[in-house]
């Protein structure tokens, strides 16, 4: 794991009815993973154990989005996203993840996250929102991931909805019919 991994253009799919579950600890790092998320990211689960979530994050994937989540989960509420994942081989994986606190006596001590595989046509909606996020961030410092967020929010808000609200009513728009 101590060399960086180089993106391919092959992608991985997860069957419609496979959940990838993992739990993390308040700093997201992995403190469990089920065999589907280690199969389907070609890591082991000593590979993954105690390594930070983003791990797997693909080099595509805005980093407004991550801010987006950590800033969600901060405030103690559950995180809906679309979310570009990459294998410990460089493959891509596409995912509609739903991450939300842990809690043990009413306290969080982490974060639970289900993930399923989104519709074809959920993915293709998504890719143009986020290379003008990834656009925004390219070449900035700092601030970027926060400002790309920013952005898709106001974006959003001016056809009265939400980061969360776009992507579970993509959800519901983009149903496809499956046997």
């Amino acid at each position: 794991m101590g060399s960086q991994i180089i993106p391919t253009q092959t992608e991985v799919r997860l069957a419609y009815d496979e959940l990838i579950i993992s739990k993390t600890d308040l700093s997201g790092r992995i403190t469990y993973a089920n065999k589907v998320f280690m199969r389907i990211s070609d890591f082991s689960e000593e590979d993954l154990l105690g390594q930070p979530h983003n791990i797997i994050r693909h080099p595509d994937m805005p980093r407004g989005v991550f801010w987006g989540l950590w800033n969600t989960l901060k405030q103690g509420r559950e995180f809906f996203g679309l979310v570009k994942n990459m294998t410990a081989h460089g493959d891509y994986y596409w995912v509609l993840a739903n991450v939300r606190p842990d809690f043990l006596n009413g306290k969080s001590v982490g974060y639970f996250s289900v993930r399923r595989s989104p519709s074809r046509k959920l993915i293709e909606k998504i890719i143009p929102i986020y290379q003008q996020m990834l656009a925004m961030e390219h070449g900035r410092s700092g601030d970027s991931a926060q400002v790309s967020w920013q952005w898709l929010e106001k974006t959003l808000a001016s056809e009265d909805t939400n980061y969360e609200r776009f992507i579970l009513n993509l959800v519901e728009s983009t149903k496809e019919i499956r046997a």
